[in-house]
């Protein structure tokens, strides 16, 4: 969710190679929509089925998911409020929520959409005075903590799945750590050895002489990496924004469990939570306008795959699309507007 721009640079030519990620993305959602099309059409008896459950939902859980929707996205504004309030931008909650709800909005839009609603957030940030290299920092740093709530989720979709589950946890810790030590005694080298540091300044000058990209993508992330380590000093004062993006996730699984309720379903437990959290790990490559079709077709099918009746499965699908997602972008439009509006007068 990166997008930047350099004073100077040559714009790009019509049907040059700057279009072609854009078209790609195009051709992969055009892709996926036609085959969830197809699927539909070909299982047009569950679709119908789906529907009719639907017609009889229970009001009271339905309200409450929709609840539970409006306190993931405070969660996640919380977050951003924190990191701007650490970096010494006194921002309001709800100025806060208006972006993130506003990016949000951005990022459903077109197929991989997390870049333009990065960007477009980091220019409402400029707007209002914040330093670029603290919003750079904010956008990265709330993104992390967005992964590793996530990542702390299906830790315990693991742990409670069963003991094969716990097996295939063990295993994906041993593989992580076969990556981590060394990466990790790699730092340690750099920070205690002068000489380690020398070479690696070496090597690196090398490259930065040679490439335009070394030297941008050195100050970039020095200076963003500075801001983020200067923000708050310590752990404990992190636990609460990481503790804030663990609940916008757990908010939005309870929309899931209450939309399940309001359709009378059986829930089961680690399956559920196992098939939210397998289906976000696609969702956040943004393949489609809005994910359309990536996360009704995956979370229905996993669902399914942990016991739920497939038309049932469809249903608690579609409906917790519509109170999670397509309920609150007219409401994330407004807030995108509101913003954009309020950025140019200033």
């Amino acid at each position: 969710m990166r997008g930047s721009h350099r004073s100077g640079a040559a714009p790009a030519r019509r049907g040059g190679p700057s279009r072609w990620p854009r078209r790609v993305w195009w051709l992969v959602a055009v892709a996926v929509l036609a085959a969830v099309a197809a699927a539909a059409v070909v299982r047009r008896g569950e679709v119908a089925e789906a529907v009719r459950l639907i017609a009889h939902v229970d009001p009271l859980p339905l309200v409450a998911g929709a609840g539970c929707v409006a306190a993931s996205l405070l969660c996640f504004a919380g977050v951003w409020r924190w990191l701007l309030d650490a970096g010494g931008a006194r921002w309001p909650l709800r100025r806060a929520a208006a972006l993130t709800l506003g990016a949000n909005a951005v990022a459903g839009a077109f197929p991989g959409g997390a870049v333009l609603a990065t960007a477009w957030a980091y220019r409402q940030l400029r707007r209002r005075a914040v330093d670029p290299t603290l919003a750079a920092a904010v956008l990265a740093v709330a993104g992390a903590l967005s992964a590793l709530g996530l990542g702390v989720l299906g830790a315990i979709a693991l742990l409670a799945a069963g003991p094969p589950a716990r097996t295939v946890a063990v295993r994906s810790v041993v593989a992580l750590l076969v990556v981590l030590v060394p990466a990790a005694t790699a730092v340690v080298l750099v920070r205690r050895s002068a000489t380690v540091r020398r070479a690696v300044r070496r090597l690196w000058g090398a490259a930065a002489r040679r490439h335009e990209w070394a030297r941008d993508l050195e100050t970039a992330v020095g200076r963003v990496v500075e801001q983020a380590w200067n923000l708050r000093p310590g752990l404990r004062p992190w636990l609460s924004p990481a503790a804030q993006a663990l609940f916008n996730w757990a908010f939005d699984l309870a929309c899931l469990v209450l939309c399940m309720r309001a359709l009378n379903i059986a829930i089961p437990w680690p399956g559920v939570l196992a098939a939210y959290v397998l289906t976000q790990i696609p969702a956040s490559l943004r393949l489609t306008p809005g994910n359309l079709g990536v996360v009704e077709a995956g979370l229905a099918a996993l669902l399914a795959a942990y016991g739920v009746p497939a038309h049932q499965a469809l249903a608690a699908t579609l409906l917790y699309r519509a109170v999670s997602f397509w309920a609150v972008q007219p409401v994330g439009w407004a807030c995108c507007a509101a913003v954009t509006l309020r950025g140019r007068r200033r």
